[in-house]
């Protein structure tokens, strides 16, 4: 049995997050767990809310809200919908934890004491209207690499340049929205990767298992040269940079930067979740206690990958501690809503929330993994989520199951037929079966998102092809005992079809296990089509459950269309 690591880019605390945040992390990263657990494996998959930073406290003061009470708000809303969306997490954790500031205080003084931090007088954007400086996404204004605007001072969303405030052009103040600011001295923190590259770049070399896109991002901070980066703000909401009546002149008042402290998060939720269960965290985290055994897997939209192939392994490899790291970085391109980009900020594209008063969860969830953006960026249309779900929940995977079982339950009394052996045609769809299921095995196991799909889906179209070619409800009259075969090896491709789409659509999977009397969650197939598919015993009782998926009408679409915008608003 295998030890799963599994962790999604954590969600900013401010607000309901999109589909684009689904599909780059948050979905595929729970599709992949759901595998490995059928498997057997022992599976660690974590995520929480990202509470610090300047959104998170733009936000509350928007909402009326301190931010503390804002962000347990927030934590909760973002845990009940994940959990509505079928995201199956083993614990639900947050960056502000005072476990993960106990792990930030200790990487903060390990740096230093290995000269990794150093202290550096910044002069920073001060705001004379709002009275303040303003670190990073307190200040918007035009990218000085490909002219966006609005830029956020720690990164543009067009072109993804990692900036600082005092690079963007014709700046303006977020509180505000003031331009009265000038450029004034104070003292931070920074953390020296600079002295790291060879070392990342060595490391970085010896994945060469990383998917294209991750490994494209990660040489080119390398090639360009990695930067020193300020780790503290002057802000009021994070962890303090003093602890424990340390003196540090000028700090008095200053926070470790967002940056710095939600990567480490990624441990600091597991010793949440250690404290919680009463668990052992670091025989995950720590090669002396046992780690060296976890493969650790991240997944992450393509702007998340510079801190996490770069600048966090420069805060682990830089502490000289024997902390594990992660195997593979799964990275995705954007999803994209006609022509733009999801935006939580601009509140641009469907949200979580509204997707699932739209439709249910698994019609997003087959949909987004089935155009995961791994190769490119992919764009969202209503006319493609409609075809997703009509042509292939409900024409392939819905159709079969009903019409199967709705047989059965009209020819043979709701129960699994006994009688007959397999002909020709059975032995046939054995050797297909095995191709399929061991295509999707090793799709699944390479986090192949989209190539799993398509090896999925070619499974239930081939259970569709072998009814319409075994023909039970001919057969019935002339010859019941071969009637028989065909609804019995039909009935145990849908406990199959169960199976194996449980990871990817797993309300559907459960009711249709459910309908052939299977437990759930269920354990996921061999390769050997024949073993599989004499599982269910004769007399088992079977049920036709409810129509599986509703089909998506043209009205529908229409309406979407005009409450969310699409084709029609940039006509």
């Amino acid at each position: 049995m295998a030890r799963i690591l599994i962790t999604s880019a954590l969600p900013g605390v401010n607000g309901v997050k999109h589909l684009g945040n689904v599909v780059g992390s948050l979905l595929p990263a729970d599709v992949y767990a759901r595998f490995e657990r059928s498997r057997g494996n022992e599976v660690l998959a974590l995520c929480g809310t990202d509470d610090h930073g300047t959104p998170a406290e733009l936000a509350a003061t928007e909402a009326g809200l301190d931010v503390f009470t804002y962000c347990q708000q927030q934590h909760r809303i973002q845990y009940d919908i994940g959990a509505a969306f079928g995201l199956s997490w083993d614990f639900w954790g947050r960056t502000s934890s005072a476990q993960n500031g106990e792990l930030v205080h200790h990487f903060a003084a390990v740096l230093e004491q290995n000269g990794l931090i150093e202290e550096r007088l910044d002069r920073m954007i001060y705001s004379l209207t709002d009275k303040r400086f303003l670190p990073d996404r307190y200040v918007e204004g035009t990218c000085p690499v490909c002219a966006f605007r609005p830029a956020r001072g720690d990164q543009c969303d067009n072109c993804g340049s990692l900036l600082d405030p005092v690079d963007l052009i014709d700046p303006y103040s977020v509180i505000s929205g003031s331009t009265d600011l000038e450029m004034r001295e104070t003292r931070h923190l920074y953390q020296l990767h600079s002295k790291m590259q060879d070392r990342i770049r060595a490391w970085t070399d010896r994945h060469a298992d990383w998917p294209p896109l991750a490994r494209a991002i990660a040489y080119k901070h390398l090639d360009e040269g990695l930067i020193d980066r300020g780790i503290t703000r002057d802000l009021a909401w994070g962890f303090p940079v003093l602890k424990d009546g340390l003196p540090r002149p000028g700090f008095e008042d200053k926070v470790y930067y967002v940056w710095f402290d939600d990567v480490i998060g990624y441990i600091g939720i597991t010793r949440e979740w250690a404290d919680a269960e009463g668990a052992d965290w670091e025989r995950w985290w720590r090669l002396d206690k046992g780690a060296a055994d976890v493969r650790y897997v991240q997944f992450m939209g393509k702007d998340n990958v510079p801190f996490h192939s770069a600048y966090f392994p420069s805060t682990i490899l830089g502490s000289g501690e024997p902390w594990k790291m992660v195997d593979l970085l799964k990275a995705f391109n954007w999803l994209n809503w006609y022509g733009g980009k999801f935006s939580t900020s601009q509140k641009r594209g469907v949200f979580m929330d509204q997707a699932l008063d739209i439709a249910p969860a698994d019609a997003w969830r087959w949909y987004l993994t089935a155009n995961s953006p791994e190769g490119s960026d992919t764009s969202f249309t209503w006319e493609q989520f409609q075809s997703a779900v009509n042509r292939d929940l409900a024409d392939v995977l819905g159709n079969f199951v009903n019409r199967i079982l709705k047989f059965c339950e009209t020819r043979f009394d709701s129960q699994v037929p006994a009688g007959g052996e397999a002909g020709p045609i059975e032995q046939r769809l054995y050797t297909e079966v095995s191709a399929r299921l061991g295509e999707l095995t090793e799709q699944m196991e390479a986090v192949e998102l989209r190539k799993s799909t398509q090896a999925l889906r070619a499974l239930w179209v081939l259970g569709n092809e072998y009814l319409q070619e075994a023909a039970p409800w001919t057969a019935i009259k002339t010859d019941p005992e071969r009637a028989a075969v065909v609804v019995r090896t039909a009935l145990n491709l849908v406990d199959l079809f169960a199976r194996v789409s449980a990871p990817v659509i797993p309300f559907a999977a459960e009711k249709i296990a459910e309908a052939v009397g299977e437990s759930y969650p269920p354990t996921w197939p061999s390769t050997d089509a024949v073993l599989e598919l004499s599982r269910l015993e004769p007399g088992r009782p079977v049920r036709t459950p409810e129509v599986l998926f509703k089909k998506i009408e043209d009205e529908q679409i229409a309406e979407w269309t005009l409450s969310f915008g699409g084709a029609t608003e940039d006509a």
